[in-house]
C-alpha cells in the first residue's frame, strides 16, 4: 500500500510543474486509467452560469458538451455525488447520442464530481469500460482522486485564465 501513496505523491509533484490545464489534464487521465485499469477517461468543467458542461479532455473524442440536465455526467452534478452505472444501456440516464456519434459502447461508467476550496462543483471525471466493472472500492479511490486533484483543477483554471486576460492585454 506504502508504494501506491508513494507513486501518487510522485505524480502530484510532476502534476505541479504543468500548471496548464492543456498540460496536466492528460497527466490526470493517464494516471487514473492506469490505476483504476479503466479505457478512457473524460474530465468535464462545469459552468453553472450557462448550466454547461464540457471537455476539456475525451480520450479518443472531440469536446463534448453537456447540458447539466442531460447524462450520467450532469446527473452527477445534480446530486453531487458519484455515481457508477454498470449497464449504461439499460439506464434512462444515459446520453446514447456519444457514443452513436463516436462509435464507442460503453459498457461501463464511473461519474464523480470534482469540488473547488468551497465545495462548490467545478467538474466531473468519468472513467469508462472498466474490465469486469466498476466496484464501490474503485469509486472510494476516485473519490478520494477527485479531492486529490481539484486543487490543481481550481489554480490550473485560475492560471489559464490569468494567461488569457494577459494575452488579450499585449494584443
Amino acid at each position: 500500500m506504502t508504494t501506491s501513496y508513494t507513486a501518487l505523491a510522485d505524480f502530484g509533484r510532476a502534476l505541479l510543474k504543468r500548471p496548464a490545464l492543456s498540460e496536466g489534464l492528460p497527466m490526470i487521465s493517464e494516471y487514473a486509467k492506469q490505476v483504476s485499469k479503466a479505457e478512457r477517461c473524460s474530465i468535464f468543467i462545469y459552468n453553472p452560469k450557462i448550466q454547461m458542461l464540457w471537455t476539456t479532455l475525451a480520450d479518443g473524442i472531440e469536446k463534448i458538451m453537456v447540458h447539466v440536465n442531460d447524462g450520467i455526467v450532469g446527473h452527477t452534478v445534480k446530486e453531487g455525488k458519484p455515481i457508477l452505472v454498470n449497464n449504461p444501456y439499460e439506464d434512462e440516464r444515459f446520453l446514447h447520442t456519444i457514443d452513436n456519434k463516436t462509435g464507442f459502447v460503453t459498457e461501463n461508467i464511473a461519474s464523480i464530481p470534482i469540488f473547488d476550496s468551497n465545495r462548490r462543483i467545478i467538474g466531473v471525471f468519468q472513467l469508462l469500460n472498466k474490465p469486469g466493472g466498476f466496484s464501490s472500492e474503485d469509486i472510494k479511490f476516485m473519490i478520494f482522486f477527485a479531492h486529490y486533484i481539484s486543487g490543481y483543477l481550481e489554480l490550473a483554471m485560475l492560471f489559464d485564465d490569468q494567461t488569457a486576460l494577459l494575452a488579450k492585454g499585449i494584443e
